[in-house]
């Protein structure tokens, strides 16, 4: 495989030499300083080889071999399984195949020579940067490639852990005498391969020998993109140092970290985790296949809270006046790439009030409680696994808690800390045993790029959620089927973002509707409304953006391979336009839609409780999915259903899916859409079934809903009623309130103004912005009736379309406090849909992220706008005319002042160009 990059092209590199050595274990030790916005510290990497790995995988081989077996002969319900795609059993055939041994005289393809980071702290160490060793003949010295960003590194060493009290305990020798290398890797060795129910001693281990003294310091280099380590003499994987550690710090501009502050105005850090992930936070290995677990001691001012992934709930330790320490730790392996960190003044949000059983006060189950009456045996590499642990499997609520800035308590307690238990139990409920012990919600600040981010053990919510019932929930519940879908299942090749994108869009409806204990037929309303809501969206992003943009299998029968060092690249990573899209999202939901379809829900929700157990704690590729879900269908339902198939028309091509499968799909919507030039859907071919039932609002039906609304009562709050002769009001979904156990909250009725839910005023509103003129008395009936500025922030987007679309001058000021106090991804969608007027709002706060911008549709097809949004900070001011959008450069815009053409703007200003009127 070639990892050359081009300059010209989008594709994230992923460096690290994974094939030849995999780090088990960090451990991170990290000093945040707010002011210079600067983290600083160090890391120290376990590692293990690739001829350690194989021996140990051929014998876990054989001893899983001697367990099935023995499983068999017990007529143990569950046999061992070890699928070909667990991280362990991947690992074996990597080393069959491509791990092509880097050893003497041969040279890493990912490594060129680069310029040293900091030759000054360095110790000289660069000058001699990959000198030819003459006394090894020529041949040079093993290269160990980790991904880095936008970090200085410091220092390199080897850690001495022989040098650890008691520790001769892991290896063959009573005493340490005469140590040597290959004594020091023997110990980590012995230390990464420590028996699951021994978790706790190989951290404090792990702890012991991140502080052991160093016992020589490393050559290393860097480069734009990566860090490269090396040793003398160490011209093997096996000769290599299998602890380091490596002294560095971030840089304010590094993007896996972001510097701002909160909605109360405070300082604060958090993570991004995308679009290149954590290289930038610490030197690490990207590539999924590298799963480790970590620890990490992060010291703050004591006035900062510290969240992050880990599986306890930290509790702070004072060091000295004004500081702080916070430690955590995981013991499940994931990839580097999910770990998350958030440092800021956040407040812990509680019940109002809490009774002395709440579980949400409870501590985690420790992860060595396992114990024998579990059934089965999980096919991944050994850590504690809550599936098998029987007290966990039936634990509907894990401890949970909610955090914020001050200022957002009492709209968080009115919504995220009574959604959190139900959500919680209902996802317990469809998809079974919690993979996480514990959970944090964090409210992040307002320039946040996106709804959600799932983390192990912690969740990244916008401010934008907390605006209604229906938003927080279903938000809500997305992210937690992350837990299962994206974080203990995860995709092998990061280009298959719909095994993680499409299972959570698909299990947020199910879970919302279990969360809300709706009926069979509620649920099924809700979710087709909200099929029909998506059908739309889909249809739009697939008009408006690149074919090459839509395929969820971009690189078809590649996907998953590496090159001989483990290095690969990430198509299309980083597109500044693809944080906007929603293809994997959305056609990756309605592929999982048309298969439960097929199946049938019960039997398909049933199959994946199943696949879950089985694939839990590893990684996996489409055709692990596929095949196992083929398996499960009855021959006589199957058809024309196959993998091929599925490949072809779904995921390695782009548009809506065509054949019988792309039939099929439209039919889930109610809906068979025509389509245009290639492939492409047309909004007006086609209305689904749901959208009239849902709203009465089909083709040529919004003029007779406009009637309606001039029409109104005598209230003057509602319409007369549907031209149909039916009362909108009457179709309301009514959430019912069952009784349910002690563990969980029933839910209210959600708020909504008029008669209509959020998801079919968005619905309705979509219609409407397809409509070329509104009057100005249908909207100000519109806004009465619904009280559209009081609705949460997915319907008041639709309405400042709307607003914008018509000129309706009076509500302008609505807009304004929409993108003065909603998320910034709300902020970048306010746009015109027609031709009479191009319309941009620029946001340039300093809080906003400056990221570039998005072509949507315009009213029957005409010309669309394009939504920007732009930050002072990454601009440069250029001259210009009067109210001239400027592309300095990325991808980024910025309009100058109309009083001064040199000056950017620094607040939101609306732009009417009259050129088409």
């Amino acid at each position: 495989m070639d990892t050359k990059l081009d300059p010209s092209r989008d594709d994230l590199p992923l460096m690290a030499n994974t094939s030849h050595m995999l780090v088990r274990h960090y451990t991170l030790d990290l000093d945040v300083d707010v002011e210079s916005h600067v983290i600083e510290g160090t890391t120290v990497l376990f590692l293990e080889d690739e001829n350690s790995l194989k021996k140990r995988t051929r014998s876990t081989q054989e001893t899983c071999q001697l367990e099935a077996e023995e499983a068999c002969r017990l007529r143990t319900p569950e046999p061992c399984r070890v699928p070909m795609t667990s991280a362990r059993s991947f690992s074996c055939k990597v080393g069959c195949s491509d791990f092509a041994t880097f050893g003497k005289g041969e040279k890493d393809p990912s490594a060129k020579d680069g310029n040293h980071d900091n030759q000054e702290q360095a110790s000289g160490i660069s000058s001699s940067k990959y000198c030819c060793d003459t006394e090894h003949h020529g041949r040079e010295d093993f290269l160990l490639v980790l991904d880095c960003c936008d970090l200085s590194v410091l220092k390199v060493e080897e850690v001495d852990v022989a040098a650890v009290p008691g520790i001769e305990k892991l290896t063959r020798s009573p005493k340490l005498t005469g140590v040597c290398e290959e004594l020091r890797n023997e110990i980590v060795g012995e230390l990464v391969t420590l028996p699951a129910h021994h978790w706790r001693e190989q951290l404090d281990y792990y702890a012991l020998c991140s502080r052991a003294p160093g016992c020589g310091e490393l050559f290393f280099d860097t480069d734009a993109w990566s860090l490269r380590i090396r040793k003398t003499g160490a011209q093997t994987a096996m000769d290599f140092p299998h602890a380091i550690r490596i002294w560095y710090k971030t840089k304010p501009e590094g993007q896996s970290v972001t510097w701002t502050s909160d909605q109360s105005g405070r300082p604060c850090v958090y993570t991004m985790g995308s679009p290149i992930n954590n290289r930038a936070l610490f030197p690490c290995q990207e590539p999924p296949v590298a799963m480790s677990t970590w620890q990490a001691t992060v010291r703050a001012a004591a006035s900062f809270v510290v969240l992050m992934s880990g599986e306890n709930s930290a509790k702070p330790t004072p060091l000295r006046e004004g500081c702080l320490s916070w430690h955590y730790y995981v013991t499940m392996p994931m990839p580097a790439s999910t770990f998350t960190v958030a440092v800021g003044c956040w407040t812990e949000i509680k019940p109002e009030t809490c009774s002395s059983n709440d579980l949400a006060t409870a501590g985690p189950l420790p992860p060595s409680a396992t114990d024998s009456r579990s059934v089965g045996i999980c096919g991944h590499m050994e850590y504690p696994c809550r599936f098998q642990n029987t007290s966990a499997t039936t634990q509907e609520l894990i401890p949970h808690r909610v955090f914020a800035p001050v200022c957002l308590r009492g709209v968080c307690q009115e919504t995220l800390v009574r959604l959190l238990p139900p959500c919680l139990s209902a996802a317990h409920s469809v998809l079974g045993t919690h993979p996480f012990s514990r959970l944090d919600i964090l409210i992040v600040p307002a320039n946040f790029p996106s709804l959600g981010m799932a983390s192990p053990h912690i969740i990244f919510l916008s401010q934008s959620t907390l605006t209604g019932w229906s938003l927080c929930g279903t938000r809500l519940c997305h992210e937690i089927a992350h837990s299962w879908f994206g974080l203990a299942i995860g995709a092998r090749d990061w280009t298959e973002e719909w095994l993680s994108e499409g299972f959570a869009t698909h299990l947020e409806d199910i879970i919302w509707a279990e969360a809300q204990q709706l009926s069979s037929h509620e649920a099924q309303e809700q979710q087709e409304l909200r099929a029909c809501l998506r059908w739309h969206r889909l249809q739009d992003e697939l008009q408006n953006s690149p074919e090459e943009m839509q395929v969820l299998r971009p690189s078809k029968e590649k996907t998953g391979h590496v090159s001989d060092s483990g290095a690969s690249v990430v198509r299309h990573g980083l597109n500044p336009d693809k944080m906007f899209m929603q293809v994997h999202y959305l056609k990756g939901y309605f592929l999982l839609r048309f298969l439960a379809r097929r199946l049938g829900d019960e039997a398909y929700f049933s199959f994946l409780r199943k696949f879950v157990y089985t694939f839990h704690g590893q990684l996996i590729l489409s055709q692990n999915f596929l095949q196992m879900l083929l398996e499960n269908i009855p021959e006589e339902n199957r058809l024309e259903l196959s993998v091929e198939n599925i490949f072809q028309d779904w995921l390695e091509s782009s548009g809506i899916p065509k054949g019988p499968l792309g039939a099929g799909a439209a039919s889930v919507c109610g809906a068979l859409p025509g389509e245009r030039a290639g492939g492409t859907p047309s909004r007006d071919a086609g209305t689904c079934s749901c959208c009239s039932r849902s709203v009465g609002v089909g083709p040529g039906r919004s003029a007779r809903w406009r009637g309606a609304w001039a029409r109104r009562s005598p209230s003057g709050l509602e319409p007369t009623g549907d031209p149909e002769g039916g009362n909108a009001g009457s179709r309301r979904t009514c959430l019912k309130r069952k009784a349910r156990g002690s563990t969980s909250q029933p839910l209210p009725r959600p708020s909504a103004s008029g008669c209509l839910l959020p998801d079919q005023l968005v619905l309705l509103l979509e219609h409407l912005l397809e409509e070329k003129t509104l009057r100005p008395r249908t909207l100000q009936s519109l806004q009465r009736t619904y009280c559209l500025h009081e609705q949460d922030a997915e319907v008041r987007h639709r309405w400042c379309e709307l607003i914008i679309k018509h000129k309706f001058t009076e509500a302008y000021e609505q807009v304004e406090r929409f993108l003065q106090e909603d998320q910034w991804p709300f902020r970048q969608l306010v746009l015109c849909r027609g031709s009479s007027c191009d319309v941009t709002w620029l946001w340039t706060t300093s809080t906003s992220p400056g990221h570039g911008r998005v072509p949507l549709r315009g009213a029957d097809g005409e010309r669309g706008c394009q939504a920007a949004a732009a930050c002072p900070q990454m601009l440069r001011a250029g001259q210009g005319a009067d109210g001239q959008v400027l592309s300095p450069g990325g991808g980024r815009n910025a309009v100058l002042n109309r009083k001064d053409p040199g000056e950017i703007v620094s607040r939101p200003l609306l732009i009417l160009d009259a050129r088409g009127a």
